[in-house]
């Protein structure tokens, strides 16, 4: 995930109540010191994918161009296999660049045929020292610059025409089989190294979407409580008004009423306003895990919220709600986990909850914690329980937290 979408996920760990999601089995742990090994920028896994087929097209051709030019010494068959690499290197790589920017056009299919007259005119220079490996260049860019529709009857057509070339050149028997098996293959490869470029760049922005979604229906709630609170109280605010100044100059008294209903209109309005966003801020445990389950899900993490009782006290949601909440954000920012697990269990006399990650970076020390995670500690002393973060040693980071399920007496730590 980019930091835009990583930044809009960690804006949802502000107490937010999210569908639940469900986790299938965790895979192998990746340690990048972030969320998941980072994905460079579209331009950056383009440049290195059209780099990669650079130096598969030099496998191609640069040993017969290296004979011509060392081993021959004729300059003009030097002059022409050079302007002929040169060219060919030039449009493959601009034709594959644009395809994976989907910047296609009906234009390509001219350089597309322009590389196929370069590689199978250098043949005719001689296919002895492996300038037949020119006739296999071709093929990579046939389902990257043609319709899938267009592609599959054109791949077949080369692999056909190709090795019929190939035994008119004079072409060993096995090296037209080569070239008859290399040009689907070709063909192929190329199709699949774009459309895998393409169904990352889909995964960014719909990872993205999810992380905007969680926010926008996090903001929706909000508006709708905020308005069935506040919508009459104002309306009625506004109707006394109006009577208020329709009896301006007729009945001060009567304006006097009007203006005390006001004021008293107001404060409850002010009261209201307050008593939502208390509620909205509340911490709970039920609510955090439903929130924390959706914002590692959004972050491509799984991660499955635990059932949790209905019949927990009241008062250990709070402790450990800020518990879950804080683990969510560490495994966010500090990790590079694929999975998270959360348990919730209660037993005799105190409710526990653990919280495990495969993220956990491989210089951390079983001491290290940061100040989140120290003010986590304080909050459940303060509640009567126990509180330990740190790795396990096995690429594991564990968050465990247990407080009384009885309330402490008023005025214990």
């Amino acid at each position: 995930m980019d930091g835009d979408g990583r930044t809009l996920i960690l804006r949802v760990l502000d107490g937010v109540p999210h569908p639940r999601r469900t986790r299938s089995n965790p895979l192998v742990p990746a340690y990048s010191g972030r969320v998941q090994p980072r994905i460079p920028r579209p331009t950056v896994i383009a440049a290195i994918i059209v780099g990669m087929t650079a130096l598969t097209l030099a496998g191609f051709l640069l040993p017969a161009l290296w004979y011509e030019v060392f081993g021959r010494h004729d300059p003009a068959r030097v002059a022409f296999s050079l302007a002929g690499v040169a060219t060919a290197f030039a449009l493959y790589a601009r034709l594959l660049w644009l395809n994976l920017m989907r910047r296609t056009t009906p234009g390509h299919r001219f350089g597309l045929a322009a590389i196929t007259a370069i590689c199978w005119t250098l043949p005719l220079l001689g296919v002895d020292h492996g300038w037949g490996n020119a006739l296999l260049v071709p093929a990579g860019l046939i389902a990257v610059v043609l319709p899938l529709r267009q592609a599959v009857p054109a791949a077949a057509a080369a692999a056909v025409l190709t090795p019929v070339y190939g035994v008119v050149l004079g072409l060993p028997a096995l090296s037209v089989l080569y070239e008859m098996i290399g040009v689907p293959l070709a063909a192929f490869s190329g199709y699949v190294q774009v459309w895998l470029f393409h169904v990352i760049q889909e995964l960014r922005e719909a990872r993205a979407e999810v992380a905007r979604s969680a926010v926008g229906e996090e903001r929706l709630r909000f508006a709708r409580d905020l308005h069935d609170v506040l919508g009459h109280s104002l309306q009625a605010v506004a109707l006394r008004a109006e009577v208020a100044e329709r009896y301006l100059d007729r009945d001060p008294g009567r304006v006097r009423k009007e203006l005390t209903e006001i004021q008293t209109m107001a404060r409850d309005s002010v009261r209201d306003v307050r008593e939502v966003v208390r509620g909205y801020r509340a911490t709970s445990l039920r609510t955090e895990l439903d929130g924390m389950s959706a914002v590692l899900r959004a972050a491509g993490i799984r991660c499955d919220r635990p059932e949790v009782s209905p019949e927990l006290p009241a008062h250990v949601h709070e402790p450990l709600g800020w518990v879950a909440r804080e683990a969510a954000t560490n495994v966010l920012r500090h990790s590079s986990a694929t999975w998270c697990e959360i348990t919730v269990r209660a037993d005799g006399d105190r409710v526990h909850v653990e919280i495990v990650n495969d993220g956990a970076p491989r210089r951390a020390a079983a001491g290290d914690s940061g100040s989140g995670l120290t003010g986590l500690a304080e909050r459940i002393a303060a509640a009567g329980g126990r509180f330990s973060a740190g790795p396990s040693g096995d690429g594991t980071f564990r968050v465990t937290a247990a407080v009384p399920a009885a309330p402490a007496p008023r005025g214990e730590a």
